[in-house]
């Protein structure tokens, strides 16, 4: 099966399905000296693992990552990384009644017309349990930005059915307001506006109870990144991050800075005016150039302006419902279905860690891309 790569310079590819042994990932292009163990992959493999809470489905998994190649001695080598997630909960039982029925709102059918044949056990290569090993790439992904530049990419819900978050410095958000309450409770829904919180926790149980699921939007930011990642035409920045989310389970729609509400606007009331930076003699590495406003969302012309990313990612309520829903067999004819086996009611809150490490991935990509046109030059001083 083709289209199993992502990436040019810190490329990834994964294998794996739902109900098979494990899932995997290789990582080409990860340079040489990074310090890397398990430890770094388990806190985001944690925040993505099923069984979190009676929001998410039931499944139980460890996903303990195994590095099988590309470190020694605590450090990468420069040779290909690969990490083995495992899969020990599988009820393949469970999704029996669908190897001759296409559940709605699933792959089911279209991998049959592209493929003629399909693991049918829990989706198969469909299933969002292929995101774990890209959830780990992820993890590695961070740690190179966070050493080589500062960056740093945080998600969290900002939506679920008509509940939406006010956050009006995304930027300023940290990992501990979204996983974490302020009485140190863990946050369920991820969400750092907390007062609305216990608002999306009661709608989420209410749908999970009434056999349904709900839908919602994830805001992704990345900070410290520096000017100057992308490409002006193909492989613009903005590109390769929508084609990144777009490549996640259920994600619809993706937007980015301003993103439909510039339909609205005058070009004098959408263009970010540029400003002095914070180059100084005591900040001379500082870059000299700044804009007073975000609304183009951290990128210009397909580059990236120094300014956060900001990104917004629609995520479709789950398909499977293990209420009666109309669907055919492989041989059209009429039947119903009810989705058994473990589902989440609503796929944000573990969307959360799947929507970072895509974009972690693509940054850390395109700053190996700058860095191989611009060896003479490093990050801080650009």
């Amino acid at each position: 099966m083709p289209g199993n790569s992502f990436g040019q310079m810190f490329r990834i590819t994964t294998a794996g399905e739902s109900h098979g042994p494990g899932n995997v990932v290789i990582i080409d292009g990860l340079p040489p000296g990074l310090g890397l163990s398990a430890d770094d992959l388990r806190p985001d493999l944690a925040r993505r693992r099923p069984g979190q809470s009676l929001l998410t489905t039931q499944r139980q998994e460890q996903d303990e990552p195994e590095i099988l190649s590309g470190v020694f001695d605590g450090r990468t080598t420069g040779t290909p990384l690969a990490i083995l997630i495992r899969n020990t909960d599988q009820r393949s039982s469970d999704y029996s009644d669908i190897r001759e029925k296409y559940r709605p709102g699933h792959a089911d059918f279209t991998f049959d017309a592209r493929y003629g044949f399909r693991d049918y056990r829990g989706g198969g290569r469909s299933s969002a349990r292929e995101t774990t090993a890209r959830v780990a790439a992820g993890a590695v992904a961070k740690k190179l930005i966070r050493e080589a530049f500062g960056g740093q990419v945080l998600a969290w819900v900002s939506q679920i059915g008509t509940l939406r978050a006010s956050i009006p410095n995304p930027e300023l958000v940290t990992l501990q307001q979204i996983e974490f309450l302020p009485d140190g409770s863990p946050n369920l829904v991820r969400c750092p506006d907390h007062a609305v919180v216990p608002h999306m926790v009661a709608l989420v149980d209410e749908v999970r109870r009434d056999l349904d699921s709900i839908g919602g939007a994830a805001q992704i930011v990345a900070t410290g990144i520096p000017p100057g990642l992308g490409d002006p035409v193909f492989d613009k920045l903005k590109a390769d991050l929508a084609k990144a989310l777009f490549s996640l389970p259920a994600v619809l729609a993706v937007e980015y800075g301003i993103g439909f509400g510039c339909c609205e606007m005058r070009g004098s009331q959408n263009n970010d005016d540029f400003i002095p930076g914070p180059a100084s003699a005591a900040n001379p590495l500082a870059p000299p150039v700044a804009v007073a406003s975000n609304r183009h969302g951290g990128m210009l012309g397909g580059m990236s302006t120094g300014a956060p990313i900001l990104l917004r990612a629609a995520v479709k309520p789950t398909s499977s419902l293990a209420r009666e829903q109309q669907t055919v067999t492989r041989t059209g004819q009429p039947t119903t279905i009810r989705t058994t086996g473990r589902h989440d009611p609503c796929l944000l809150p573990r969307f959360i860690p799947m929507a970072e490490a895509m974009t972690a991935i693509v940054i850390a990509d395109h700053w190996l891309r700058w860095q191989a046109i611009r060896p003479h030059e490093s990050v801080a001083a650009k």
